[in-house]
């Protein structure tokens, strides 16, 4: 019957706050030392017990580490040998601190900054990057009328309030327009210009990534991450306080391990100021996919330094595959110092994959200062992948100090979540889908050969054309969480996108097929059925134009993602099969 919290601050006083036999008699240098050892260690308990506890009853932060590091240090001046009685001192300050709900998480940037290698970037849709953070982590553009509003913390260090996207998000598309820097150096990430290669928006500017493309939850708190699919990215190419020339800087963030390609190039880090690829070593960012090779099949955490994607001073056969669904990638280089480091975001520690020597060309370093989030310094823009937050620091941090931010990112409790809303579609039925545009509530979305259109179908129509106009439900193809649509007269064959037009093709195996066959069903934007966001290209929903489907935005480049009647356009009845 004891109360969680008093549970959870007995079990902080536990093993790791007392000195193992072997030191308790040691001279106080000795036991400096183990404490600089253990330190590390310490934080990942405390940022643990701050996960059992909850946020009702206060978590545990970065003002206890810091009085750890004091109670330490009066043992080391002191000479003290009562480790017992600097646990029970603690013990007491957290319960004082608890009783006043005071405490707060150490949050990434936090430990990097008590570490002496602070961030001058800090980048999350999902949450606080400091303890203290109660500001604007972004902003996203609603599509009905172009408006922008920006979303906060829900509380101070904490998660983002989901709520309010989806609230001023509702019956319309959102896009994210900046991702807010927390460092205060106001390196927001925006709307990516046109460089060496041009983006396909408006005078070859990048898209934006759709504001509900990747949600998640922290510790059971929704939370929305930058879904990042081709042709997507954002930069600052005049960033303050990021690393130039040879400096020594770090960088980590946190991805989803499952999305990738194998294009060029899903970077978060430093490039060039001009856009442009001004040569070898002028970049330093994190990668994530499989355009270059490691161990295994891929997709493997490497670096970008221009020229070159590398995981170690050549090739580096041991630079291992990632499985996990969330990821940590950690880069850090400094004069011919550099190294590559990974794990799961959800558990456990990191590993190092590489750390040594740069390249041979890439000594010393160029590096710019500019910031990247999905693209290649030249604006190379045809990869893919999610992003949920990310920090660059100034200074090479120590694997002390980001082992202690794996140990919050672990305990901050990535987890997925529910990927579509609206009516239920059941894997394995049979449907039909009705236009709900005021011009075509007769026709159904059907298809004549490869084209997918819209055509007037009835139940006395022919057996062909009813079959032609229903469909089977399948688990998608490309993420089982979503759906894939099997033509019912053509089995094996399914909808997908291909230039963004919706074609019938008979499945192939290739990855790329099967994330092009794969949608989202949420509710739909007029209120009548169901809308079918595309999981690759989540700023892209089943849109009828013409007569003819596409997947279409809300507003875009293309004749067929016309604003006017997107709404009902883009929304489905769910009907019974005219065919099984």
């Amino acid at each position: 019957h004891e109360h969680p919290t008093a549970a959870g601050l007995r079990f902080l006083a536990a093993p790791k706050l007392v000195l193992p036999r072997q030191h308790q008699h040691a001279p106080p240098r000795g036991i400096a030392q183990h404490v600089a050892q253990e330190l590390g260690l310490v934080q990942a308990r405390l940022v643990q017990v701050a996960g059992k506890i909850g946020p009702a009853a206060a978590t545990i932060g970065s003002a206890v580490i810091r009085r750890v590091h004091q109670l330490y240090h009066l043992s080391r001046v002191a000479g003290r040998r009562q480790p017992e009685r600097d646990g029970a001192r603690l013990l007491a300050l957290v319960l004082a601190a608890a009783a006043g709900g005071m405490l707060v998480t150490a949050a990434p940037c936090d430990i990097y900054a008590t570490a002496g290698t602070p961030c001058v970037a800090a980048h999350s849709t999902t949450r606080a990057l400091y303890s203290s953070f109660s500001g604007a982590l972004y902003q996203v553009k609603r599509g009905s009328d172009n408006t922008t509003t920006t979303i906060s913390t829900l509380s101070a260090g904490g998660v983002a309030n989901a709520a309010a996207q989806d609230s001023f998000c509702a019956s319309t598309t959102c896009l994210i327009t900046i991702i807010y820097d927390q460092s205060g150096k106001g390196n927001h990430l925006t709307q990516a210009p046109p460089g060496g290669f041009s983006g396909p928006e408006s005078n070859g500017y990048d898209n934006l990534a759709a504001a509900i493309g990747a949600p998640v939850t922290l510790n059971g708190q929704k939370a929305y991450g930058v879904f990042i699919a081709p042709g997507t990215g954002y930069r600052n190419n005049a960033a303050a306080g990021t690393a130039t020339g040879d400096a020594a800087e770090g960088m980590y963030a946190v991805l989803d391990g499952t999305h990738y390609n194998g294009n060029c190039c899903f970077d978060y880090g430093n490039a060039e100021t001009s856009t442009l690829d001004t040569g070898d070593a002028h970049m330093e960012a994190l990668y994530f996919g499989t355009f270059t090779s490691g161990a295994g099949s891929g997709p493997w955490i490497m670096a970008d330094l221009e020229n070159g994607i590398y995981a170690g001073a050549s090739s580096n056969a041991a630079d291992p595959s990632i499985s996990s669904r969330f990821v940590t990638g950690i880069l850090k280089g400094g004069p011919n110092l550099w190294a590559l480091r990974g794990g799961n975001a959800a558990s456990g520690a990191l590993s190092t994959f590489y750390s040594g020597v740069r390249p041979s060309g890439y000594n010393p370093m160029h590096k710019e200062g500019a910031i990247i989030l999905g693209i290649g310094g030249d604006n190379s823009n045809w990869a893919q992948g999610t992003f949920y937050e990310g920090a660059i620091t100034t200074g090479y941090p120590s694997d002390a100090t980001e082992n202690s931010v794996q140990a919050n990112i672990v305990a901050a409790g990535y987890a997925t979540t529910s990927l579509t809303s609206g009516t239920a579609l059941t894997v394995g039925s049979v449907v039909s889908l009705r236009a709900t545009t005021a011009c075509c509530t007769a026709d159904y979305i059907a298809h004549t050969g490869t084209t997918v259109n819209i055509q007037a179908v009835t139940a006395s129509s022919s057996l062909a054309l009813r079959q032609q106009a229903s469909w089977t439900v399948r688990a998608g193809l490309g993420n089982s969480a979503c759906i894939s649509f099997e033509s019912v007269d053509t089995p094996g064959s399914f909808i997908r996108h291909s230039g963004f037009a919706l074609l019938l093709n008979a499945n192939d195996g290739t990855k790329l097929f099967s994330e092009d066959a794969t949608y989202c069903p949420q509710a739909s934007f007029n209120g009548q059925g169901d809308s079918f966001r595309s999981w690759s290209y989540p700023t892209r929903y089943f849109r009828h134009y013409n007569g003819v489907l596409y997947a279409a935005s809300n507003g875009g480049v293309h004749a067929f993602d016309a604003v006017t009647l997107f709404t009902d356009d883009a929304s489905w009845a769910i009907a019974t099969a005219f065919a099984t």
